[in-house]
C-alpha cells in the first residue's frame, strides 16, 4: 500500500519541449517590464531637461528595465531556435538574427538617454542643450525602428514557423500576422508620412510606393 501511494504521488518529469515552452514564456513576459518607461522617460521630453530641476533616478531605472528587456529578447531567440529550426532553419536563423538586432537597438536607446543624464550631471548647462536634444531625437528614431519595425518582422518569422509546426493553435499565428501588419503601418508608414508629403495621415503602402516612384522619376529628369 505504501509503495503504491509513493508511486502515485511521484512527480512526472517535465518533457524537454514543455520546459522550453515554459522558459520561453517567462522570457517573453520579461519583455514587458519596460512598459513603465513611458512614464519614467517623461521628464526627458522637456527640451530644457538638461538644465531643469529634478532627479535622474527615473531615467536610470528605465534604462535598467530596458537592459532586462534586451537580454530577454536574446534569450527568447536562443531558447526557441532548437524547436523552430526543425521547420525551416533559414527562417529560424532569421528570427534569431532579427531578435538580436532588436536587442542591439534597445542598448543604443539606453546609451543615448544615459548620455543625456551624464551631460546633465556634468553640469554642462545651456551649452549642452543642442547635444541633449540630438541624443533624444536619435533615441526616438532608433526606438521607431527597433521597437516598431523589427518586432513586426519577428512576428512574421516566428508566426510562420509556429504555423507550420502546429505547436500552437493556428489561429494564434494568424492573429500575429494581422497584428504585425497593423504594427508596421502604425510605427513605420505613419511616421514616414510627413516625409512623403502627408500631413498627419498615414499613407497606405501602395501609395507610399507611388509617391517614392514619382519622386525618383523627378530626380532622374533633373
Amino acid at each position: 500500500m505504501t509503495a503504491d501511494r509513493t508511486t502515485a504521488t511521484k512527480r512526472v518529469p517535465m518533457s524537454p519541449l514543455r520546459r522550453t515552452a515554459l522558459v520561453a514564456g517567462v522570457l517573453y513576459l520579461l519583455t514587458f517590464v519596460s512598459i513603465p518607461t513611458l512614464a519614467l522617460y517623461g521628464p526627458m521630453r522637456d527640451p530644457n531637461y538638461i538644465v531643469g530641476p529634478g532627479p535622474d533616478t527615473p531615467v536610470i531605472f528605465g534604462g535598467v528595465l530596458e537592459i532586462i528587456v534586451a537580454l530577454a529578447c536574446i534569450g527568447t531567440a536562443v531558447v526557441l531556435y532548437p524547436v523552430v529550426k526543425r521547420q525551416n532553419e533559414a527562417a529560424a536563423l532569421g528570427f534569431v538574427g532579427v531578435r538580436v538586432l532588436e536587442a542591439s537597438t534597445i542598448f543604443l536607446c539606453v546609451v543615448s538617454l544615459l548620455s543625456v543624464v551624464t551631460l546633465r550631471q556634468a553640469g554642462v548647462g545651456a551649452d549642452g542643450l543642442l547635444a541633449s536634444q540630438a541624443l533624444v531625437a536619435f533615441h526616438d528614431w532608433i526606438f521607431l525602428l527597433g521597437q516598431g519595425f523589427l518586432p513586426a518582422v519577428n512576428a512574421l518569422l516566428l508566426g510562420s514557423l509556429l504555423y507550420q509546426s502546429r505547436l500552437v493553435p493556428r489561429v494564434l499565428p494568424v492573429i500575429g500576422f494581422i497584428g504585425a501588419g497593423r504594427f508596421r503601418r502604425r510605427h513605420v508608414v505613419r511616421p514616414l508620412g510627413p516625409a512623403l508629403g502627408g500631413v498627419g495621415h498615414p499613407y497606405p503602402p501602395d501609395r507610399c510606393v507611388g509617391v517614392l516612384s514619382r519622386r525618383l522619376s523627378d530626380r532622374q529628369r533633373l
